[in-house]
């Protein structure tokens, strides 16, 4: 199977802006959460078509681009034979994200790539920096790292490493991020001595398109958002109150001002992603039964090797997390008619939210439900132009 390229028209080409600058412009940016693991975000049995293979990923993201989303991202996981087990054995196959933004660079023009990579199992500064120059030019300046740290003991015991202390991953973070923004900026040989790792005139070209790729981040603790606020330009972030709404919108402002605050006082400019998980219908009845339909599938050994994993290691996201909460999936849960979902969309980003990483139980006629009948009320509410 191939994909054609996006027929979205090359932006870059017409206004100059960067990829990102564009996306700050949006009153409120918009992502997709790829589903490149089995079961996606939903550990059910209840039918339906999203599958975690490239070309289906990649028919997402060329739509995603076309009905003029800003970025899309996956995950990096790292399980063993049974994923996360259950009858679906939820999340045992999965593709790269680093390697799934590559194959996707030459089918788009305009949307952010984003890939997840964990620096610290085994990754040196010098190869990621290489590897980011070079999506970053395949992209034309729209490859974005999530640089991740990794926190399960059982990643960290796949790669025969010893585990690292919380804080102590954030040193070693800032280390290699800034090896890589002196990688990426130098046009002399590079010769560091670090802590942790070491270069000795090492030199990396191309130099990126922008001066550095996209750098994001997702943590939430003192370190980590001490990290983000000096190096990340996203911050995908997480509902201390858990996936229902109302809880979310409660405890969201004192996290968002925090983050803002922290921001701020570093003089950068970072915006901030969240994840809902959108069920949307034309009417409520028919909103229910889907979310009915997706309990009744409970894949109940998935979802309690999914919340395990979750609280196992020392992270501080998906503390406010129920377990109920994990089977339909989703950081916050956005459930309702087209009126509704904007009107909390809405609420989300008066309560500190810049942009929505989207996710789906049906990934593609989800999202062409979404394209039809969400994206038009979302510009007569100001939350997107164009």
């Amino acid at each position: 199977m191939v994909v054609a390229p996006s027929q979205a028209a090359d932006l870059q080409a017409q206004d100059g802006l960067s990829a990102l600058d564009r996306a700050k412009q949006q009153p409120l940016m918009l992502g997709l959460f790829l589903p490149i693991q089995n079961g996606g975000w939903t550990p059910s049995t209840a039918p339906r078509g999203t599958d975690w293979s490239f070309n289906y990923n990649a028919r997402l993201v060329v739509r995603a681009e076309e009905i003029g989303f800003d970025l899309v991202f996956g995950l990096a996981q790292w399980l063993g034979a049974d994923g996360h087990g259950g009858e679906t054995s939820y999340r045992k196959n999965s593709i790269d994200p680093l390697l799934v933004t590559s194959g996707v660079a030459a089918l788009t023009r305009n949307i952010i790539l984003i890939s997840t990579v964990h620096v610290l199992y085994g990754w040196h500064p010098l190869h990621l920096a290489k590897f980011g120059a070079t999506l970053d030019h395949m992209s034309g300046g729209r490859w974005g790292l999530n640089l991740v740290t990794g926190f399960r003991p059982k990643e960290i015991d796949m790669f025969g490493l010893a585990p690292i202390p919380h804080d102590a991953r954030y040193l070693m973070a800032a280390e290699f991020t800034e090896m890589l923004e002196k990688l990426w900026h130098e046009d002399a040989n590079v010769t560091w001595d670090g802590e942790y790792w070491s270069l000795k005139d090492a030199y990396v070209s191309p130099k990126p398109i922008h001066g550095r790729p996209i750098l994001v981040n997702a943590g939430s603790s003192e370190a980590g958002l001490g990290y983000a606020a000096k190096y990340s330009d996203l911050l995908f972030i997480t509902s201390p109150g858990g996936a229902d709404i109302s809880a979310a919108l409660e405890t969201l402002p004192a996290h968002t001002k925090r983050i803002r605050d922290k921001t701020a006082a570093a003089g950068r400019d970072i915006r901030t992603v969240i994840n809902p998980h959108v069920i949307c219908r034309e009417t409520e009845r028919e909103v229910r039964e889907v979310c009915q339909l997706i309990l009744d599938g409970e894949d109940s050994a998935a979802v309690d090797g999914l919340v395990g994993t979750m609280r196992g290691g020392d992270q501080t996201s998906w503390r406010g997390h129920e377990r109920q909460q994990r089977i339909i999936g989703g950081n916050v849960q956005v459930f309702g008619t087209p009126e509704q979902v904007v009107e909390q969309f809405i609420q989300l980003k008066e309560a500190g939210c810049d942009g929505m990483q989207i996710n789906f139980f049906d990934f593609a006629p989800d999202l062409e439900y979404f394209a039809d009948r969400v994206l038009p009320l979302m510009k007569q509410a100001g939350l997107r132009k164009g």
